[in-house]
């Protein structure tokens, strides 16, 4: 079972609720829900490492990260604006191995919790 630990927050942002959601989906290996969040075209740049082009490539390296299993998701910090949203954290996994990590979204819509692309910034610490 995944620990999850969420900073406190207002609870009247339903774009952050979304953001918090899809970053548990992703410790849990929750593949379905984070592959119905995303748009066909999503662009995924983990910086530094490789770009994912469509969901279908999103879904192929989602299936490979998700072999690790995470221990313990911390969410520090988690912001919304308009069509942008930002979260920042750690990762435990049970291998012992620990992630820094920042993800910047971009939605399809300012009304629309489909992400268009995501920006990664990952450190193992």
């Amino acid at each position: 079972m995944t620990k999850i630990t969420v900073s406190a927050d207002c609870g009247n942002a339903p774009k952050r609720e979304f953001l918090k959601e899809i970053n548990i989906a992703f410790a849990k290996g929750n593949l379905d829900f984070m592959t119905e969040s995303v748009t066909d075209q999503i662009v995924w740049n983990i910086i530094g490492d490789k770009k994912i082009e469509g969901k279908e490539k999103f879904t192929e390296e989602l299936k490979k990260m998700t072999t690790e299993k995470a221990s313990e998701l911390i969410l520090d910090r988690i912001l919304t604006h308009g069509r942008e949203g930002a979260v920042s954290g750690i990762m435990k996994m049970q291998s012992g191995k620990k992630y820094a990590f920042s993800d910047f979204y971009e939605f399809s819509g300012a009304k629309d919790e489909k992400v268009k692309s995501i920006t990664s910034y990952v450190i193992e610490i």
